[in-house]
């Protein structure tokens, strides 16, 4: 067993490891007065600055969470050493030799940790990789490199290698090296077996993946020969010094300009990276064979130097992070998966894509360089790009379609958090719907509040509908108004739905459930009052914006309406609307309506009816006043709105004036 590190030589290396190069390599430092350095902790989340560095002292310490030491200690805490292989880690960079004491030595075999052998074991394989680049085997290799504009320099500058076809060259190769089978298995460089282990990269492209630090801990290879069944691209598995959800391709290469800079390109792939630094975009960086995380949002962060003070204007010196996402529906996941963490972002995040869809690889290689610094030039605030992927489903041009976009897009406007950021974009929104500010302002605010509300019992699916829970049956409050939910006559049990509940205190969808009530329970004096049935006639399936009350709705006229309904009346309604819907139009039926004088139901429905009607009308006119800013003034398609909007604003002045 190795002996004790000698004292004088511990001494040597706290004295001669440079800590705020150490440090510096995972922390953005800046001055913090004379002889001091400071950033954010890389051991807790924090928002403002208050990891310390002192070089002339030797000694780092953290004012928010209380950690603090020399620099083996932090290299220790960072990496997970124990003590004897930070030191020998730090020793080897700051030039120091190490003697063992107690008849040990440095070195042994017996006293190496396996990560040390791990390491160790990936530089070998990675030389055994970039010479094999330069075989003849490995030409298709090189023909694919430069069919995408990489030349040898571009190849060396990222360390491409070529692992060969066969089973056992790079296992023979570690052999001869002097690594035994259980670290041949712990590396991830091979797989094993019946017959025992064999390379996990054969016949492959491969790069390696390094550390912040500039170790190479795995690699990433692509699959090149038809016959090749595997995987297009095959990564490293998880190991002791591998973890895919830490590690990102080319921090190595990127950090001084993440730094410098204090912007992140977060790209897909290998390629990708490569392009973007040749192109000059030196920031740029890749996942390897897993999305962007919140682990990988710390690691940026803490090289940025992001200091949560949140910057509004685009071009400002804040810390950004620009994500490159395909122009396709993977790419539009990606970017949803991404504006998750936005959140934990405090920085200013755009979204860069290019109109014909094409990666950073592909743009450099058909239009050069330049073409590839336009594409970081053209970002957009991930806010805007995500809203506005919401969008692009739905058919802007009719009404459904824009109240359906509104659905669609209002919980994404209400997860920002930045109440500055918020209302702007809000407004945005309604500019792109056509719609009035207020009414997707009032969508925005409710669509958080049903998506932060908590459960007043502490568990979960159990607060009240439209604050959170788990989908599914809901107990459902009154649909028009506050008070208790119906209960079941038979069991004594609140009522339940099997669909997904709307938000009971919007006043349009309690407008809407209530005119549904009237419908179901009023039907006999709609139908002997002339002015509330010729309403009912006026409404059409847009009058409800809610797809269930619309569905509803569609199963009364679909049962005859009020002035043909059957002796069972709700009976007929449920039979039109189907299982899913049964419960609701139960619930309908049964929960009181505001009125309780019969002879006076007419007039009642009548004005319930009237009001669904103006509301119906009103959304009409915004939509036409929209068609017509789209259409541009003294268009036909404007004027055309514009007498239409006339004639359904006189409808609404005649139906308030009656009412």
């Amino acid at each position: 067993m190795a002996g004790t590190i000698n004292r004088d030589d511990i001494a040597a290396v706290r004295e001669r490891a440079p800590i705020e190069d150490i440090i510096g390599q995972h922390v953005s430092l800046k001055s913090a007065g004379v002889g001091s350095l400071k950033g954010l902790c890389p051991f807790h989340d924090e928002r403002s600055p208050s990891f310390h560095v002192r070089p002339a002292a030797g000694r780092w310490h953290c004012f928010g969470c209380g950690e603090g030491g020399d620099v083996i200690e932090f290299v220790m805490r960072m990496d997970g050493l124990p003590f004897a292989e930070a030191v020998g880690y730090l020793a080897e960079r700051a030039g120091v030799t190490l003697r063992y004491e107690a008849g040990g030595r440095r070195g042994s075999e017996s006293g190496s940790s396996m990560r040390r052998r791990l390491l160790e074991a990936h530089r070998v394989a990675n030389d055994f990789f970039r010479a094999q680049l330069a075989a003849p085997e490995a030409r298709i290799a090189r023909d694919f490199l430069r069919e995408r504009g990489f030349d040898r320099d571009a190849a060396e500058l990222f360390g491409c290698g070529y692992a060969p076809q066969g089973w056992s060259h790079l296992t023979d190769h570690l052999r001869k090296n002097g690594f035994t089978e259980p670290e041949l298995k712990a590396s991830g460089l091979v797989s094993e077996g019946q017959r025992g282990v064999y390379d996990r990269f054969r016949g492959r492209l491969v790069w390696p993946i390094r550390e912040v630090t500039g170790d190479v801990i795995g690699f990433g290879a692509r699959r090149l020969h038809d016959d090749d069944q595997g995987p297009k691209y095959l990564n490293t598995p998880e190991t002791q010094i591998y973890k895919k959800s830490h590690v990102l391709y080319g921090i190595d290469l990127a950090k001084s300009s993440i730094r410098s800079e204090r912007t992140t390109v977060v790209v897909e792939g290998y390629t990708d990276v490569m392009a973007c630094h040749l192109a000059g975009v030196t920031n740029a960086v890749a996942t390897c064979g897993t999305a962007f995380g919140e682990d990988h949002v710390k690691v940026v962060r803490r090289l940025m130097g992001d200091t949560g003070q949140t910057q509004l204007k685009v071009g400002s010196h804040g810390a950004k992070v620009v994500f490159t996402f395909d122009g396709d529906e993977a790419g539009q996941n990606a970017a949803l998966k991404s504006f998750a963490l936005d959140q934990q972002f405090l920085a200013q995040t755009f979204v860069a894509v290019d109109p014909e869809g094409m990666d950073p690889c592909d743009i450099r290689q058909r239009d050069g360089d330049d073409a590839v610094k336009r594409l970081m030039e053209r970002r957009v605030p991930l806010f805007e790009f995500v809203i506005k992927a919401s969008l692009a489903s739905h058919d802007l041009e009719t009404p459904e379609g824009r109240v359906a976009a509104l659905r669609t897009a209002a919980p994404i406007v209400a997860q920002i958090r930045d109440r500055a950021i918020r209302p702007e974009y809000a407004r945005r929104l309604a500019g792109w719907l056509g719609m009035e500010p207020v009414d997707v302002l009032r969508a925005v605010s409710q669509a958080g509040q049903r998506g932060s509300g908590a459960s007043s019992s502490g568990r979960p699916g159990q607060g009240r509908p439209g604050h959170g829970g788990a989908p599914g049956p809901s107990q459902a409050p009154p649909p028009y108004d506050d008070g208790p939910p119906p209960m079941d006559p038979e069991t004594g049990q609140i009522a339940t739905v099997t669909v997904a509940r709307p938000n009971p205190r919007d006043p349009v969808v309690r407008a809407e459930a209530l005119s549904l009530g009237v419908l179901l329970q009023a039907h006999r004096a709609i139908a002997d009052d002339a002015q509330a049935l010729a309403i009912y006639g006026e409404l059409a399936r847009d009058a409800y914006v809610t797809p269930q009350y619309a569905q509803v709705f569609d199963a009364v006229v679909a049962a005859g309406g009020p002035a043909e309904a059957p002796s069972d009346w709700v009976g007929a309604v449920v039979e039109q609307a189907g299982t899913d819907l049964a419960p609701l139009v139960s619930q309908l039926a049964v929960t009181p309506l505001p009125h309780d004088k019969p002879a006076e139901s007419g007039v009642y429905a009548r004005s319930v009816l009237a009001r669904l009607l103006d509301n119906s009308l009103t959304r009409k006119i915004a939509d036409l006043r929209g068609r017509m800013q789209r259409a541009g003034a003294g268009t036909d398609v404007a004027q055309e709105a514009f007498a239409e909007m006339i004639r359904i604003e006189q409808r609404r002045r005649e139906l308030r004036d009656s009412a």
